[in-house]
């Protein structure tokens, strides 16, 4: 079958469409996306302003009409932080839902993390024993740990790339105060959520499931996404802190120069390479993996699994698919696609 996956995210929306059954693994068939920040349209009292509520509802009408007319059989959309922690996110949905036709499921933090987790596991399988996975977008950085397919412990806390960015790093090049000061502040919120890990031992394998990883793996020598995803690609703490120092020196303009830093994620690098620095320092890590699986995979994954299963899985998240029936009707008569 073609199934779709609908990503609305803090530092991009993104339709990911790919052919799968189950027990095969999903080959990406084609995507659509577009680099639409929903962290950059809040107002001051945190919601979403109309500007950005017209750029999400053409995309998600896009997406739909992109799923029709390449044959999608079922579609999952879902939305993350930039969605949930926005004051009007209730009223965006809604929005969304009477104007694009398209229900978008809102996952929690926890939830996020766990079908993330999820993928990693179904990438690496039962032989690497603990994971400790890391997720660091752009609204929110999302860990997980585990030896089974789910999660024993699944976290998410507010130090997103965009969202560290924004309140925290406002200068070009950022001052030495400010770097300091944001360094301070990732560290006292992650300690305590290292502490919640501690009961369940070192993990055997620790991963990075992010753009943000694969940036700072990419600077730090890793082979580029052209050579496939299945070249291991490592990152060292002992790189990852070399570079977090020459990034602060540099200003936007110098950072999209380097191999794998795109221009739309230059600024918050950073923030990112700061909050992955003190996530591997706090839970003593010399070195992860990058998994080329996140989440977008965890949920393609586990809706394949219900097909499976009599009934669908349980927590940690329940994501409905979009009628199948509509689908059809898009593909049958595109003029329809948005109706």
């Amino acid at each position: 079958m073609r199934l779709g996956v609908l990503d609305i995210g803090s530092n991009t929306v993104h339709l990911l469409l790919v052919d799968a059954h189950p027990g095969a693994q999903p080959v990406a068939y084609a995507s659509h996306k577009r680099p639409l920040s929903l962290v950059r349209f809040l107002d001051a009292d945190g919601s979403i302003n109309e500007a950005g509520q017209r750029e999400l509802v053409d995309f998600v009408q896009e997406a739909w009409a992109f799923a029709g007319r390449h044959d999608a059989e079922d579609l999952l959309a879902f939305c993350t932080s930039a969605i949930r922690e926005a004051t009007n996110g209730e009223a965006v949905l809604d929005r969304v839902q009477r104007e694009a036709h398209v229900m978008l499921q809102e996952l929690t933090g926890p939830e996020e993390a766990a079908m993330t987790f999820f993928a990693v596991r179904r990438w690496y399988g039962w032989g690497a024993g603990t994971i400790l996975d890391l997720d660091i977008g752009g609204g929110s950085f999302e860990l997980a740990m585990g030896h089974d397919s789910l999660p024993a412990v699944a976290t998410s806390v507010p130090l997103g790339a965009q969202r560290l960015t924004r309140d925290w790093l406002p200068e070009d090049p950022p001052s030495a105060k400010s770097v300091k000061d944001v360094r301070r502040y990732v560290r006292d919120t992650l300690k305590p959520v290292v502490k919640e890990f501690a009961p369940f031992g070192p993990p055997n394998l620790v991963t990075g499931t992010s753009k943000t990883f694969r940036s700072l793996a990419r600077i730090a020598g890793a082979a580029p996404s052209g050579a496939g995803p299945y070249v291991r690609r490592v990152l060292t703490r002992t790189d990852l802190g070399l570079w977090t120092q020459r990034i602060s020196a540099m200003a936007v303009s110098d950072r999209i120069h380097l191999p794998g830093v795109s221009e739309a994620r230059a600024r918050q690098l950073l923030a990112g390479a700061l909050a992955a620095e003190a996530a591997m320092e706090l839970f003593e890590i010399d070195q992860l993996e990058i998994c080329p699986w996140a989440l977008r995979e965890g949920l393609i994954l586990r809706r394949l699994d219900q097909l499976v299963l009599e009934g669908p899985l349980e927590p940690p998240a329940h994501i409905e698919p979009i009628q199948s029936e509509r689908l059809r009707a898009a593909r049958l008569h595109p003029s329809r696609a948005r109706a």
